[in-house]
Order: C-alpha cells, then structure tokens, then sequence
C-alpha cells in the first residue's frame, strides 16, 4: 500500500506549477473517494497557476437525468457505469497533442444536478491540464484507458473519518435533509468509495493536504 505523504497545498501548486514548467501540454489527474477533496484541491491549484492551467472534471460527463431515469440508474448517479466514460477518455485524446485552438469540456453544475455543455474553454497555448475525478484510475473495460494518459496523478486520502463528515456536509449545503445527506454517504455513496479506494495503489503519489508550511516537497515532475 502506497505511503500517504502529508504536504501543503502550497507544495503541491508547486509540482503543478514545475510540471508545467517547459510549455509543453501535460495532464495531472486528481482522485480519490467522494468527500476527500479533490475537487477543491484542482481548483484551488488551477486558480494558483491561472492562464498556465484549464481544470477538465470528470463529472462534466456525467449522464443526464433523464437518461439515468430511463437506464433506471437514477438511484445510483455517480457510481462508475453513470457517465459517459469513452467521451472523457476522447477528451484527454483530444487535449493532449495541442492541435486545436480551443477545445471545449463540459461542466457539472451541483445546483442544477446536471452537466453544461461547452462550459469549459482549454485554449492551444495552457501547457497543464488539470482533470480530477472518481474513477481516473479504474482499471476496467471502460476506463482502464484514462490512467495512460496522465502524467502524474495524485490520490487525495484525508482519513475516513474527515472524509465521510465533509460528504454530509456537502450533500447538506446542496438541499439534502441530514437523515438524506447521511443516507447517501454512507450508502450508494460508500458503495463508490470501496471501488475508487481499490485504485490508490495506482497513484503516483497519495497525499493529505496539510496546513500551509507543512510537509515535504513532492516528487519531482518526471
């Protein structure tokens, strides 16, 4: 089992920052279980590196409603067989060679339950390309693809307990109920969790993000 490494988000903006550091178009991905954080890592780094970085979420493709309603998975969005896997997988395809001028990416709006298409603009000339999400290193049929195609990728791990109490609290802030907030985490949402889990072993770093100044600097970008 891989070392967790405790770092600041300051050192990791860092790696991000020195992986991107030669111009040439690199792909970090962020992962790990539901409520550990990922999510506001990658953004907190892209913020960081402004015009230097595009952050790509998996969860743009997510399957719209009426679709999950019609396969019956409604009740399970967010386990792995709910989002368009091979159209994220064409994505970092198509991003990679810094062919196009623009590409656009779609965009999970929590509010709203759903994904907004073209709401993402990746320009030729950003050289990082940050992509965080649930199932980044899955090894199956469907998304066994995407981990060839990152550069680094990093499993965000900030212990069960802190991970779990952030879940109900988002679920909370975006309208669910404390009994539902809490159904769903540690429900369908746990379910996720034991999947995602089985893939840190594939990072090639796992790290709890830890107050500013503390931790080592992370591995050097290869």
């Amino acid at each position: 089992m891989s070392a967790v490494v405790e770092v600041s988000v300051g050192r990791l903006v860092d790696a991000a920052r020195e992986l991107a550091a030669d111009g040439r178009r690199r792909i970090l991905g962020i992962t790990g279980a539901p409520g550990a954080g990922k999510s506001t890592l990658a953004r907190e780094i892209a913020d960081a590196l402004g015009e230097r970085a595009a952050l790509v979420g998996l969860d743009g493709f997510h399957l719209s409603n009426a679709e999950l309603h019609r396969l019956g998975r409604h009740a399970r969005k967010g386990a792995a067989d709910t989002f368009d896997a091979a159209g994220y997988t064409n994505l970092l395809h198509r991003l990679r060679p810094q062919h196009d001028d623009i590409v656009y990416a779609a965009e999970f709006d929590r509010g709203l339950e759903e994904s907004i298409a073209c709401a993402v603009a990746v320009h030729r000339a950003v050289p990082l390309i940050i992509t965080e999400g649930n199932y980044l290193l899955v090894d199956d049929d469907r998304w066994g693809g995407v981990a060839g195609l990152l550069d680094q990728s990093w499993y965000v791990e900030p212990g069960e307990g802190v991970r779990l109490e952030r879940l109900v609290e988002r679920h909370i802030r975006f309208g669910r109920s404390p009994e539902e907030a809490a159904e769903r985490s540690y429900g369908s949402d746990q379910r996720n969790a034991g999947l995602i889990e089985g893939t840190r072993h594939r990072a090639g770093l796992v790290v709890r993000v830890t107050a500013a100044g503390t931790g080592p600097r992370p591995p050097a970008a290869p």
